[in-house]
């Protein structure tokens, strides 16, 4: 039998999740009869031709391991270079006419619709995978109905530059990789927007236009220049891979490679079947069947147990834990929009999400059982303030007449009691911020200071390789833009009435500057950023005591730019993935964000003046509600008003912000313990992500944990193990098919029969959509 000859990368380094290193041989090898493999030479990375397709059909040299058979993906190296194609056409046009009509036109979309969804009764976002899908379609039909002097035009005109920007030829990937990210950060409503919806709702505070404009372009962008400054470690180095990105990125690669939307062999066909599949099956468990979300075996044995209920049940809100219940409602298994998803986190990091979640179940059983914080006298799961007997906290009967706490009334009133489970949830997320910091320091800062010396010029990314053919967005610019940005967010913050000083300001804004490495890196490796809104809360309680209007803005220049920040970094990593010109991706956020933002001022001011004492009303109406209004206006009264009250140093919940010191210890022994044994696995405990989720379980619909919990452990550990090669073409796809169909449906659903158009169509009443809870558990609301 003729050998054959093939070859292995060249040193591969094994970062691992939290910077470890060590290098992989690499020697090329010839396959003898029984399929043995010698290594002897190297592969090179930057030559596409020799590490082949990622997606064909079997495996290639670059992804075979010492006995011949496809190894598991297990490095960042291995994320870069076995998943994402390192093919690039620096001819491929972004700024086309079908580019920017369609990307302002989805960007509108979005921010129109996600700022209806703000007002309505249930809780909607718009998914950027339904963007990505819509843009697609959408793009197909313009390369067809523009004319042009593409051969797709049903029109063909002469071949001249006007008719080239509105029709040049295929819709391409890099077109709809743009207009993606410019629609997409459009697709949650600004923080500024909810701090104007409650001024105008509960402090008779009429946004002025002008003061509006300007407070959302610096809360939306000045996180961007933060990006900016970071992203020779959050962007450029191969560590940092962004593991929640691969869908899209896989997405995007699978609709542009081939011919036809059917095209590009079995993966473009899998997405599809997938996604019709999915989009049809969800109709049950989301409508016809609700108790498809959450079967529980206990709950069924016992209907009237309140105990089990509490641990058993989770289909209904605000019910129970979820324990062992099984889920067949991918709206709440999957991603559903968000960063975290069963078939694309590391394993890693979801073991430790579900073993905080694990030790959540047990401490809130213990402190309900035990009364703990006279935890019985309130719901086992609510987020409300309560007075001692259990009635709910009036918070108005508090304050003055602009709404500053007045002690008098307070000493009357008396100060109020959370339930177990939420003080439990705020724990847990004071001591997530000290366990952040401490295994930042710990795992990530000598790989951070090293590549921050090193500069662009030590990176040996192959897609930042590829990247260097275009040119790049100066550091000056980003930081003229957070400077521009900071001058605005002083002068707003006096125009707008806030009672928040510039001394406060910007100790928010070196809060904000001082997490951005920090949540960023997690993010970046472990594809997990937990909120640090409550501790910037907390903190300017502190600082501004008895002010909520200010600790709302306080919060938005705290907590915000974080988000804006590593939001903008993952962006600019789909774009590095993709190939995408960083200025491309820098101008399409930006005017995405602005875009956006305007148009959510718009939106809120017509809902808010058309139906302003809905609004205000607790329950609302079945089409709309001030909810979350409500929530972030209670939240901003419970930190701003009565944050240094409650949380006062001997008071009764005085010992929570030093929780953030127990943080600081708690990545220690893991750290200690994987120095003096370093292959036990140690340094897979993600401590930041442990500590965040002992609070994981206090609100919502708990159904699904259990199912996420083994769908993660059969595609991260099984198939990504012992089905290599299946894992790297199909499973992060998969994920896409499964998120998008599910996020179309819930679209259509929620304007045919949820809702969102007017009228809401319920179900009729049968064995799977019972008048009680879904999973026949014991009513306790």
């Amino acid at each position: 039998m003729a050998a054959v000859e093939a070859t292995t990368p060249p040193t591969l380094e094994k970062h691992g999740l939290n910077g470890d290193s060590e290098k992989r041989s690499s020697r090329s090898f010839v396959a003898d009869e029984k399929g043995n493999v010698p290594y002897d030479e190297k592969v090179d990375l930057d030559n596409a031709e020799e590490v082949g397709e990622v997606f064909a059909d079997g495996p290639r040299l670059i992804d075979l391991g010492m006995d011949g058979h496809e190894r598991p993906i297990e490095t960042d190296t291995d994320y870069a270079t076995r998943l994402v194609s390192l093919d690039d056409d620096p001819t491929l046009r972004v700024f086309t006419f079908r580019m920017w009509f369609l990307g302002l036109g989805l960007t509108a979309f979005a921010a129109v619709l996600s700022q209806i969804f703000y007002f309505r009764p249930q809780t909607i976002y718009v998914s950027q995978l339904f963007i990505q899908i819509l843009g697609f379609l959408l793009g197909r039909a313009f390369e067809w109905l523009i004319p042009g002097p593409s051969e797709y035009a049903i029109i063909r005109t002469p071949d001249t530059w006007f008719w080239r920007f509105m029709n040049h030829g295929r819709f391409n990937l890099k077109e709809h990789v743009a207009m993606s990210i410019m629609a997409s950060t459009a697709s949650i409503s600004a923080l500024a927007i909810s701090i104007f919806a409650a001024q105008e709702l509960y402090y008779f505070v009429d946004t002025n236009v002008a003061v509006g404009i300007f407070t959302i372009i610096s809360s939306q962008l000045i996180g961007y220049g933060m990006a900016g400054i970071v992203r020779v470690f959050l962007v450029y180095p191969t560590w940092a891979v962004y593991p929640q990105v691969m869908p899209t990125v896989q997405l995007f690669e699978a609709l542009h490679r081939g011919e036809g939307m059917m095209s590009q062999s079995k993966r473009k066909k899998f997405f599809w079947y997938i996604f019709i599949g999915i989009f049809v099956w969800e109709w049950f468990p989301e409508y016809i069947a609700p108790t498809l979300t959450g079967i529980s075996i206990f709950c069924l044995a016992n209907q009237n147990s309140a105990w089990f209920t509490r641990v058993f049940g989770g289909a209904a809100g605000n019910e129970g834990l979820g324990a062992f219940s099984i889920c067949f409602d991918w709206a709440y298994i999957g991603a559903g929009g968000g960063t975290i998803g069963a078939l694309f986190t590391p394993l890693s990091t979801q073991l430790s999400l579900y073993g905080g979640c694990a030790v959540c179940m047990i401490a809130f059983c213990a402190c309900y059982a035990r009364n703990t914080w006279n935890t019985q006298n309130f719901p086992f799961l609510t987020q409300l303030l309560f007075y001692e007997d259990g009635r709910e906290y009036n918070q108005t009967l508090i304050l003055n007449d602009d709404f500053t706490l007045n002690e008098d009334k307070l000493a009357v009133q008396g100060l109020p009691w959370y339930a177990a489970s939420q003080l439990l949830y705020k724990i847990s997320r004071t001591i997530y911020i000290g366990a952040a910091l401490t295994h930042f320091l710990l795992w990530h800062f000598k790989t951070v200071r090293k590549t921050i010396q090193e500069g662009r010029e030590g990176i040996d990314d192959p897609h930042f390789k590829k990247m260097k053919a275009y040119p790049e967005v100066s550091n000056w610019i980003y930081l003229a833009v957070f400077t521009v940005c900071f001058g605005i967010a002083i002068g707003t913050t006096y125009g707008a009435k806030s009672q928040l000083p510039a001394w406060a300001t910007i100790i928010a804004l070196i809060f904000a500057w001082i997490f951005v490495p920090v949540i960023g890196t997690l993010y970046a490796t472990v594809g997990y950023a937990p909120s640090i809104e409550n501790m910037i809360q907390m903190l300017g309680g502190a600082l501004i005591p008895g002010k909520p209007v200010a600790n709302m803005y306080f919060t938005m220049y705290g907590y915000q730019p974080v988000v804006q920040a590593y939001t903008l970094c993952g962006d600019l990593k789909i774009g590095q993935y993709t190939k995408l010109p960083p200025r491309a991706t820098f101008i399409v956020q930006s005017v995405g964000s602005i875009v956006g933002g305007l148009l959510n001022l718009v939106i809120m001011k017509t809902v808010i003046n058309s139906h302003r004492e809905i609004l205000r009303d607790v329950q609302g109406s079945n089409v709309w509600s001030g909810q979350q209004v409500q929530a972030f206006n209670s939240a901003a009264i419970a930190w701003g008003a009565l944050g240094k009250p409650l949380y006062a140093t001997g008071g009764r919940y005085g010992f929570v912000p030093y929780m953030l010191l127990v943080g600081l210890i708690v990545p220690i022994p893991f750290w200690l313990l994987h120095k003096y044994y370093p292959k036990v696995g140690f340094n897979m405990v993600f401590t930041p992500v442990l500590c965040a989720e002992l609070g994981f379980l206090s609100v919502g619909i708990n159904s699904s944990v259990f199912t996420t919990f083994c769908v993660a452990v059969f595609s991260q550990f099984y198939l990504r193990k012992y089905r290599a090669t299946w894992f790297r073409k199909y499973n992060f796809l998969l994920s896409a098919a499964l998120d998008g169909g599910t996020s179309v449906m819930i679209f259509i659903w929620s304007f045919a029969v949820g809702g969102a158009g007017g009228k809401v169509i319920p179900f009729p009443t049968w064995a799977l959509n019972p008048t009680g809870n879904p999973d026949y558990c014991k009513r306790l609301t």
